[in-house]
């Protein structure tokens, strides 16, 4: 599970809540089923327009990504499996590789090592990831639209729930007892609108970019390790250019781990 997503919500959560407490506002306000109507029907149908079917059957999917941790290895070991495949390759050739590249879990890794191996040249290795990494994050970018879009149109649709919920009220006058709750509950769904808009969609459409960009930052990793194996450079070479992927704590710990062996020769 991820943490911060969970956590954020409860914390979004807690705030509105608490807030109204602070200010004198009743909680049982916001059990208004009209505003949540609107809202929430009205959200999903602005993106059910704005989207094709294709894209929508990907939600349930995309909410797993937001609402789960990604299995992913480390920099540091995709590093380390370099540096070990480069050496092997020097020593015993690129064949050598290939039961190291039927081992391999991640299939875009394992792609492009198998086309190192079958002889295939640096420009047209590069090319082939170098597409499908690209392919890859304009899928997730449309992902992340479709939660752009509802955090848009939500804040909207709850001024339009406000003014239905303003006629409404100021239709009936003569009860004026009434009339301020009846007012005050038309801005329930400016209310719902807000919270979703920027503390639920706008959020989660900015969960599924960073993530992508983390997994694409990894995939342009490990195309620079398969070609710098293809090239045969020597393993400490290959840790020097892939460290510079690293954060520098990653960096400071790759390097105290006694795995880079140029750093240390500094």
């Amino acid at each position: 599970m991820d943490i911060s997503t969970v956590l954020g919500i409860i914390l979004g959560v807690v705030a509105i809540f608490v807030g109204m407490v602070l200010k004198g506002a009743s909680l049982s306000i916001l059990l208004n089923p009209a505003a949540i109507l609107i809202i929430i029907v009205g959200t999903i149908s602005s993106v059910v327009i704005g989207f094709p079917m294709r894209e929508l059957k990907r939600i349930p999917k995309l909410l797993k990504v937001i609402f789960t941790e990604q299995k992913m290895v480390s920099d540091v070991e995709i590093i380390q499996m370099f540096s070990k495949w480069a050496d092997l390759a020097r020593r015993e050739g690129l064949l050598a590789l290939e039961s190291e590249a039927q081992e391999i879990e991640d299939p875009f890794l394992r792609n492009g090592l198998t086309l190192a191996i079958d002889g295939q040249s640096a420009d047209y290795i590069r090319d082939v990831l170098n597409e499908e990494v690209e392919a890859m994050e304009e899928r997730h970018e449309s992902g992340a639209q479709i939660f752009s879009q509802a955090g848009t149109y939500a804040p909207t649709l709850g001024v339009l729930g406000a003014v239905v919920g303003l006629i409404a009220a100021l239709g009936d006058m003569e009860d004026i007892d009434t009339l301020g709750y009846a007012v005050s509950s038309a801005f329930v769904a400016t209310l719902l609108g807000i919270f979703t808009g920027y503390v639920l969609w706008h959020p989660f459409a900015n969960k599924l970019r960073r993530k992508s960009a983390f997994e694409a930052r990894q995939k342009r990793l490990m195309i620079e390790g398969v070609l710098s194996v293809l090239e045969g450079e020597a393993p400490r070479i290959i840790e020097q250019k892939l460290a510079s992927y690293l954060t520098n704590e990653e960096r400071k710990q790759f390097y105290e781990s006694g795995a880079g062996g140029l750093e240390k020769e500094k």
